[in-house]
């Protein structure tokens, strides 16, 4: 099986492109993955969609030297290499640290994929340093249940797919998603609350598994934050909330929705942040061992770190609409 693409083979596949073949009969006839040759075409198509086997080996060559530029301007500059080697002991993965760079100053162009090149050829010993994200597995959803259609009967409480368009767009500061990390003694655990559209992060300590610690503790939390940024809260279906959620609509002064039972897939922002606060809490950890340092900690890093989808900025940047670089 054919594994890089050579100029030649980049016209046979501009040949079979013009003859309407899929991408999986190109990969058929030239022997080749899937994957591959999909990649190839992603990278290499011109802006009307179109694929020249020319060009796109042009651009091949065009992004190789490039590459090179880069790797030598990295072993040339001792401070890019010191701010590279700071952020990783933050945790922050290469393509973060690759686009704060670019955001930071606009000379500089450092691809998150030279980063990585240096690191496994100059600096092997920082290896330890990249974060390690195992295959993330899909979710089945489970259509509607006897189960489902019974809590909805008993609870009569407001449902997470009842809320309002603007949450799901994140169009606005203000709407936020919670939950609970269980950690080795099922009694203590950490409380996770997160604003969709900053990615900022809340993280408290809970030592008493009940609804009115719970409320107490996301009272005391959210009587810090503006009502000019507080919508609507959505937690899951577990029961450190109880079964009331008036009650906790008039201490947060927001609308409380729940999600369905085992349908953490749709509070994706908070099971997205809760994965990043597990790499420096593993499954396992007993938090009575955790002081609330620890955990102020671990909120500074994540709320000050860059996120690709806010365009590199923090959260703590989009969420405060103070932009500090």
């Amino acid at each position: 099986m054919i594994q890089y693409f050579t100029k030649d083979t980049r016209i046979e596949l501009a040949v079979l492109r013009r003859a309407k073949h899929t991408p999986k009969e190109c990969a058929d006839q030239l022997g080749m993955a899937k994957s591959s040759l999909t990649r190839e075409l992603a990278r290499n198509s011109n802006e009307d969609g179109t694929y020249s086997g020319a060009t796109a080996h042009t651009r091949y060559l065009a992004r190789r030297r490039s590459a090179k530029q880069q790797s030598r301007k990295l072993e040339n500059d001792k401070t890019l290499r010191t701010y590279i080697r700071r952020r990783l002991r933050k945790r922050d993965s290469p393509e973060q640290i690759a686009g704060r760079i670019r955001l930071k100053t606009s000379h500089q162009n450092i691809s998150h994929e030279t980063i990585y090149q240096w690191i496994f050829s100059e600096a092997p010993e920082l290896k330890k340093q990249l974060r390690r994200i195992g295959k993330k597995g899909k979710y089945r959803r489970r259509r509607g249940t006897k189960i489902r259609e019974k809590h909805r009967e008993e609870d009569k409480i407001r449902r997470i797919d009842t809320r309002p368009a603007v949450v799901e767009r994140r169009e606005r500061i203000g709407d936020y998603e919670g939950d609970t990390m269980i950690g080795k003694d099922k009694t203590k655990r950490l409380v996770t609350n997160v604003e969709r559209k900053s990615g900022y992060g809340m993280i408290n300590k809970l030592d008493n598994v009940s609804a009115e610690a719970m409320h107490d503790t996301l009272e005391k939390r959210f009587d810090k934050i503006p009502k000019s940024k507080k919508h609507t809260y959505t937690y899951d279906n577990g029961v450190e909330l109880g079964k009331e959620d008036k009650s906790l609509e008039k201490k947060l002064r927001m609308d409380v929705y729940r999600a369905y039972p085992y349908h953490s897939w749709e509070r994706g922002s908070n099971e997205n942040f809760n994965g990043l606060v597990r790499d420096f809490f593993p499954k396992g950890t007993d938090f009575a061992k955790v002081s609330e340092k620890d955990v102020r900690r671990v909120e500074r890093n994540l709320n000050n770190r860059p996120r690709k989808r806010l365009g590199y900025l923090t959260p703590l940047e989009v969420f405060t609409g103070a932009t500090q670089i």
